[in-house]
């Protein structure tokens, strides 16, 4: 070990043999002589850092290399995938024995010809078939970029949440033991020369009788206006075996719980018109007369002509045909399109929810605070009770069979019949003809620019009804005539009840009628002592 230590480093040991050169002989046997290995005490002649370096370096070439390589093959594949479908879709769509091409290719091809002349704006080295497919994605895309920067600048409007009041409304007890909520306007009852009964329409309430009509106005023509909730709706209780013979009871009950022993006026707005030709049906002999706005009659009616149903129903949107038609033949399916909208809890706008387009006067109406704080509130009274069967049950009355035609509140003389039973009862008794139908008054009013009803309706009405007078209003729409119409309020009830006298008192009227009764003679007036007595 010493002598190991005492000797020369091993490099200079190593550098001693290797001076010269490796010797040794090849395959051949042919002497060969290696190069000189580089001093390991020169860095300049053996670098260890420089040979690391470019193996690190190769390393990152190779892995560059295999990620531009895996890249080149997935766009080769896709390439090709490219290219097989679209010969597919050549051979299935584009050739001529496709099934595309002979059912689709005709119709495309008369489009294409009537287009061609678009092709003599485009350059002529453009190939139309490539260059209409990138302008219509090109529209599409504008398009939709459009709609999102607008969707940005209009927020959307804020929904109201609805809300559930607290009971309020008067109650009368029905002899089946049932509840019906009512609310009077005007005069009181010892006090009315007239009383007028108002149901509601669709989606609504007891709220809206005359909508907007002042107290001094009914004060002034003497009237006691009463309304009242359907079966169902508002306060009143459902009934459960409701139909528009019954709905003729309900307020034939309630006037008798008011003390009306007088006959009274029955109106009837839209959907609710049905409600009141029922009671001119039904109990004709407790009504004075009848007053509609925009009457709607059953739309599948078979009296109505060609001609006046294809106007009645080409006033709709297809939603509203089809809500109609649901009604009539599925009518459980109407709760999946309330429960979206009316009972969904929050407030809609009345276009959406019915599916109507308004007229002029209509949108402005509705566009105002007035309009919108009521149709709410009444809207919110309408469906308190939650029950969507009460409404179910409301649209079908309106496209189903009444019961009765409208033809048959014509005022006609019946005489008995030829048959064998007549000439039998004849015998006995000399044959009598009896009147039939309502001889009472009926007015209209028909907006001419009314999208939800339309005038051929009410023309309807006029020519089954010829005794009914009619009002046609040229510039009026749906609601325009009747809510908040101080002056359209005042025409109805001049109309009806002519020249106002105010309220009715009982001392003043019998001195008028002790004075004219005194200036007639006895003959003609032979109750007038006993009055004066």
């Amino acid at each position: 070990m010493a002598d190991i230590g005492r000797s020369g480093s091993w490099r200079e040991e190593l550098a001693s043999l290797v001076d010269d050169g490796l010797r040794y002989n090849n395959n051949n046997g042919d002497p060969f002589v290696a190069s000189p290995i580089p001093s390991l005490d020169n860095p300049k002649q053996f670098n260890f850092d420089a040979h690391f370096e470019g193996d690190t370096r190769e390393q990152e070439e190779d892995l560059k290399d295999q990620i531009k390589g895996f890249a080149k093959a997935w766009g080769e594949l896709l390439l090709d995938l490219s290219r097989g479908c679209k010969d597919i879709v050549q051979q299935s769509l584009v050739a001529e024995d496709s099934y595309f091409a002979q059912n689709f290719g005709p119709p495309l091809a008369k489009i294409s010809n009537r287009l061609c002349f678009l092709n003599d704006y485009l350059p002529e080295d453009r190939d139309p078939v490539h260059v209409w497919p990138v302008i219509f994605f090109v529209f599409i895309l504008a398009f939709a970029v459009l709609n999102v920067n607008n969707a940005h600048q209009n927020p959307a409007p804020i929904v109201k949440k609805m809300l559930i009041h607290p009971p309020n409304a008067s109650t009368v007890l029905l002899p089946d033991g049932r509840h019906i909520a009512y609310l009077e306007q005007g005069l009181s009852g010892n006090r009315a020369r007239f009383t007028l009964i108002s149901p509601h329409a669709f989606l609504s309430s007891r709220l809206s009788g005359i909508p907007g009509i002042k107290a001094s106005l009914l004060e002034e023509f003497g009237v006691r206006l009463i309304t009242y909730d359907l079966p169902g709706f508002g306060e009143s209780d459902p009934d459960p075996s409701r139909n528009l013979n019954s709905s003729a009871m309900d307020m034939q009950h309630l006037a008798n719980a008011l003390a009306l022993k007088d006959k009274f006026w029955v109106f009837g707005h839209s959907s609710a018109a049905m409600h009141a030709w029922a009671a001119i049906k039904f109990i004709s002999n407790r009504i004075a007369g009848a007053a509609f706005v925009a009457p709607m009659v059953n739309p599948y009616e078979s009296s109505m002509t060609k001609e006046e149903t294809s106007k009645t129903w080409e006033k709709w949107e297809q939603r509203r045909k089809f809500m109609f038609s649901t009604a009539r033949r599925f009518p459980s399916f109407l709760s999946h399109f309330y429960r979206r909208s009316f009972f969904s809890g929050k407030h809609g706008t009345l276009e959406k929810w019915f599916s109507l387009t308004l007229g002029e006067k209509d949108k402005a109406l509705i566009e105002k605070e007035s309009f919108e704080e009521f149709w709410q509130r009444d809207v919110e009274e309408s469906v308190r009770q939650g029950r969507m069967k009460s409404f179910i049950e409301e649209s079908v009355l309106q496209v189903s069979d009444w019961g009765f035609s409208l033809a048959d509140l014509q005022m006609r003389r019946r005489c008995p019949g030829t048959g064998i039973l007549p000439w039998l009862k004849s015998i006995y008794r000399q044959a009598e003809c009896e009147l039939t139908g309502f001889s009472g008054p009926i007015h209209i009013w028909q907006g001419l620019d009314d999208h939800v009803v339309p005038p051929s309706m009410a023309q309807y009405i006029s020519r089954i009804l010829p005794g009914a007078t009619l009002y046609m209003l040229p510039s009026e729409g749906h609601f325009s005539y009747l809510y908040f119409c101080d002056e359209c309020h005042r025409q109805i009830l001049s109309t009806l009840f002519g020249d106002p006298r105010g309220p009715l008192d009982y001392i003043t009227d019998l001195i008028d009628t002790d004075q004219s009764l005194a200036n007639t003679p006895e003959e003609d007036a032979p109750g007038a002592n006993a009055l004066q007595e």
